[in-house]
């Protein structure tokens, strides 16, 4: 082990404390706040026996999201997968086809598609946004894509439809849509936003996981805002947010006492106790952008001065909601990210790399996939750091 790589471990760790303050033995990577009207909401619902999957507070968190987020409707489910595996059903997408999304994004997305038992199909992303590039897509597209009759695009080397793509907007910073939107209307292809990270951000003012017919959010524990376990569903569309809430709760029929049910439905509806949550964490969501946001520009003013290191910021046209902070090498170097990680992780300092790239999980190393160099390259680069947003000092 090299002076210099050790060196460089104790910086980064060092600057994390400063600008964090915060000097618990154990720094985590992004804890929930609960701070607000959390306690008082949960207490109602065990009060009032309402914990399950009907009740106040589930109604109004799918109308303060849809508000909030200029969606239309939303649909609150019990995780943000459940809530991308409904979206990708009611895209259209069938047993068989091929779904075009990130190598570079958590597995949920590609779990997402096998659920519909379709196909992963592996693209690679920009060092911008880190997430799909729409230029290399399209170019991709054109060369493996063969348009039907009908206007559908399949995959010339495996005979499959391709229906869909997922763009997957990293971190918190939006992928650039207008591009990729162009691109998916120009080869007829179905637009699912994975937004599972970016409550809060926005891309030319318009909040991310409004733009194709579907988004979907996540509320886990680690989001910046959390309902312990859930998830939602947007869309502008009145009879496909009726049919996503049917879906989730069984596809059971109106009826004062039978069962009745309609279809093949999913148990996916959130719990009313966790809904309160939601509630009460989306009422201080303004306060989390805003010292997550300042957090960013702390870390990003102190790492100006490292050698070798940058920090990861929003893209042109977009807002971040800065979901988890990144630095990244000058170059690849698996061996001193990994020493990074060691240093600061012994130290207290809960640092992660970035996800393993999809396609080398051993259940989808066999999917298709255009050639992923930059995919490749960001994770041999890229490190999360401590990113909740009660970590600055009270003085910042």
């Amino acid at each position: 082990m090299s002076t210099e790589k050790c060196s460089l471990g104790a910086e980064i760790t060092e600057i994390i404390r400063k600008v964090t303050g915060d000097v618990r033995q154990t720094l985590p990577l992004h804890e929930p706040e609960f701070s607000g009207n959390e306690w008082a909401y949960v207490k109602e619902c065990i009060d009032t026996g309402w914990v399950s999957s009907a009740g106040r507070f589930v109604d109004r968190l799918e109308k303060d999201l849809a508000s909030y987020t200029g969606s239309g409707y939303a649909v609150a489910v019990v995780n943000g997968t459940a809530a991308l595996h409904i979206a990708l059903l009611l895209s259209g997408v069938e047993p068989g086809d091929e779904v075009i999304i990130p190598s570079l994004s958590f597995v949920a997305t590609a779990n997402a598609v096998s659920y519909c038992q379709a196909v992963p199909h592996f693209v690679d992303v920009s060092p911008l946004t880190l997430g799909i590039d729409p230029l290399r897509l399209r170019d991709y597209l054109g060369e493996i894509g063969r348009p039907n009759p009908n206007g559908e695009l399949f995959n010339r080397i495996t005979g499959r439809r391709i229906r869909a793509v997922v763009p997957m907007h990293a971190f918190g910073h939006p992928v650039d849509m207008d591009e990729l939107l162009e691109v998916c209307r120009q080869y007829g292809l179905e637009v699912v936003e994975d937004a599972a990270e970016s409550l809060g951000s926005k891309y030319k003012g318009k909040h991310t996981g409004t733009f194709g017919r579907f988004g979907a959010l996540s509320f886990n524990g680690n989001k910046v805002v959390t309902t312990g376990g859930g998830g939602a569903i947007l869309t502008r569309d009145k009879k496909l947010a009726e049919m996503a809430k049917h879906l989730t709760t069984t596809a059971k029929l109106p009826h004062p006492w039978m069962y009745r049910h309609d279809r093949v439905g999913y148990n996916y509806r959130m719990p009313n106790i966790n809904a309160a949550l939601g509630c009460a964490q989306l009422e201080k969501l303004p306060e989390f952008l805003a010292r997550k946001r300042k957090l960013a520009e702390k870390y990003r003013a102190e790492f100006e001065a490292v050698c070798g290191i940058s920090f990861l910021t929003e893209p042109e046209h977009a807002e971040s909601n800065y979901w988890l902070n990144a630095i990244m090498l000058d170059r690849p170097n698996r061996e001193l990210r990994d020493e990074i990680l060691r240093i600061t992780n012994e130290n207290g300092v809960l640092t992660r790399p970035i996800w393993t790239p999809l396609h080398l999980l051993p259940m989808y190393a066999e999917c298709p996939r255009m050639e992923l160099t930059v995919t490749m390259e960001l994770d041999a680069q890229v490190i999360n750091l401590p990113s909740g947003p009660s970590l600055l000092r009270e003085d910042v």
